[in-house]
């Protein structure tokens, strides 16, 4: 079976576990009727494994990077939804932390990793 290089990145790694916990939450969202939230964590928490992945296949590092700052972006906006989701009471505050560190694990190796690729 073909692999490609971004399977074997540690920060691919993590948001591929976080994005399928995160479509958990969207897929919950949907039974409850809650179509435009589940539709704004699907494309957020797809956005930061895909432009990993995106990325990787880039010509140079610079560019690599460039798609990185993206994926470390889209870490934001999931922690802006799942913050929105607690106070609409859709998950519990202690998914809302564990979440929270999850993402905030990842943004800081998605900057490390950044970091590295344009030394």
């Amino acid at each position: 079976m073909a692999q490609f290089k971004f399977q074997s990145l540690e920060v691919w790694q993590l948001s591929i576990t976080l994005t399928d916990k995160l479509l958990d939450i969207a897929d919950r969202l949907s039974v409850d009727k809650k179509y435009r939230f589940a539709e704004q964590l699907n494309g957020a928490a797809l956005s930061i494994s895909n432009n990993i992945a995106e990325g990787s296949g880039s010509v140079s590092n610079k560019e690599f990077a460039h798609y990185l700052n993206i994926a470390h972006r889209s870490t934001f906006e999931n922690a802006n939804i799942l913050v929105v989701l607690e106070r609409r009471k859709y998950i519990s505050d202690i998914e809302l932390n564990d979440y929270l560190e999850e993402l905030d694990k990842l943004a800081r190796k998605l900057t490390n990793f950044r970091k590295f690729l344009l030394k």
